[in-house]
């Protein structure tokens, strides 16, 4: 591991060398620039000058991405190439030498090349003075003896009125070089930040403009995406009830009802049948008990709630009808609306095992990744599953989505089915 005194010295060197290099890097691409655009424009009106102006253009996008590999170095960051805008295969030659003109990113390089020399001067400056006074100061001995004496050549202590002595002279000079040592770093660190940062400003600004505004799209995009999955995921799930309370504990307490009543009948003129009668509706009522149990799977069960999702997926797996090797490592409470979540997708896989795999077997893994969870189902039955809208597993992956999470699905014909599904935190 480096030590912050190599990485400071590192960082300096690093500071020196871009500044030192940038100040003849402006005084060349000021020149270039002026007298290109002002070439390129005066004659612009014969013609001549739009190749003049394309071509300091492009001189202009070259040192530009000198630059941005120049000031990686100092962020500490690569700086990404921005998009350029590029002519059409089929564009005509006219078309495809006007392009640079109307692309704005070509205007701020060239716009760099000819300011640059601005920061670049005051970098440069207090480059030249710091490391000056440093090394001058530190190295008086070595230098002092050199430097006639004299009336009409006096040294700066003596003209401050420190007096003219070899130790009043050393002192000064040793303290300056101190000095100007000791505020080395900072002050190359913020000129330099201020040339690469300006630099960036121009070269990059509008480029990670556009790209914060597609993230910014994207995330939205995404939101969208999830709540409209959210929606789909809560409108099947309600229609999936309603049908099936429709269709099983519905009608046996339609039946049941019916039941009472003619045992209600029986009772004056038959004991017998009546009883007979009431044991069926007994019956009747534990199996709508059990519908009852199985349509509250897909609910957040108590013991979900009370035991976490490892508890949950044993008494899941324990109540399928086909044989289930669970792998669901104690992994401490989650949070709620993920434990759910999970919980729903391997009830939902279960579910559809029983009714369209014919599968003799069913493995199920859920295991931490990350803050999230990674669960699959995998069964050896029919395959040919899909997560087209009408299909069994529609509704998991809208409810996976609305999760935030990716579902991964794969079924080949004769060959089993495995259900990937990674959910976020």
């Amino acid at each position: 591991m480096t030590s912050p005194a190599v990485r400071v010295v590192r960082q300096l060197g690093i500071d020196t060398q871009y500044v030192l290099l940038g100040f003849p890097l402006a005084i060349v691409t000021l020149v270039l620039g002026i007298t290109g655009f002002a070439v390129g424009l005066g004659t612009a009106i014969i013609w001549i000058g739009l190749p003049i102006l394309m071509g300091t253009l492009w001189m202009s996008r070259g040192f530009a991405t000198l630059e941005r590999a120049r000031i990686a170095p100092v962020l500490g960051r690569r700086m990404p190439h921005p998009r350029y805008k590029r002519a059409k295969p089929e564009s005509t030659p006219v078309r495809r030498l006007l392009t640079p003109f109307t692309d704005g990113q070509s205007w701020l390089d060239l716009l760099h090349a000819i300011l640059r020399l601005i920061p670049s001067t005051i970098a440069f400056s207090v480059a030249v003075t710091w490391w000056a006074g440093a090394l001058g100061g530190l190295t008086f001995p070595a230098w002092d003896w050199t430097i006639p004496r004299g009336p009409d050549n006096q040294d700066l202590p003596e003209l401050l009125g420190m007096g003219d002595s070899y130790i009043t002279r050393m002192v000064f000079w040793m303290a300056a070089g101190f000095f100007f040592l000791g505020t080395l770093y900072p002050m190359m660190r913020g000129v330099t930040l201020l040339e690469a940062l300006f630099a960036r400003g121009l070269l990059n600004g509008v480029n990670e403009l556009r790209e914060q505004v597609a993230e910014a799209n994207a995330a939205r995009d995404t939101a969208q995406a999830q709540k409209a999955a959210a929606v789909s995921a809560e409108a099947t799930a309600l229609r999936r009830l309603e049908r099936d309370i429709h269709d099983g504990p519905q009608q046996r307490l339609v039946r049941l009802a019916m039941d009472l009543g003619r045992a209600e009948q029986q009772f004056a003129h038959d004991p017998e049948a009546a009883r007979a009668t009431v044991a069926e509706a007994l019956t009747q009522t534990r199996e709508t008990l059990d519908e009852l149990r199985a349509l509250s799977r897909g609910i957040a069960p108590p013991i979900l709630v009370d035991r976490g999702l490892q508890a949950a997926l044993t008494a899941l797996a324990g109540r399928s009808l086909i044989p289930v090797d669970l792998d669901a490592p104690a992994m401490g409470r989650l949070d709620p609306m993920l434990e759910s979540t999970a919980y729903f997708v391997v009830a939902e896989a279960l579910t559809n095992v029983a009714k369209h795999s014919h599968a003799g077997e069913v493995q199920i893994t859920v295991r931490r990744a990350g803050a999230g969870l990674l669960i699959t189902v995998a069964d050896d039955g029919v395959g040919g599953a899909s997560q087209a809208k009408g299909h069994g597993l529609a509704g998991l992956s809208d409810r996976v989505e609305a999760a935030g999470g990716v579902l991964s699905l794969e079924s080949p014909s004769g060959g089993g089915t495995t259900l990937t599904v990674a959910l976020p935190a």
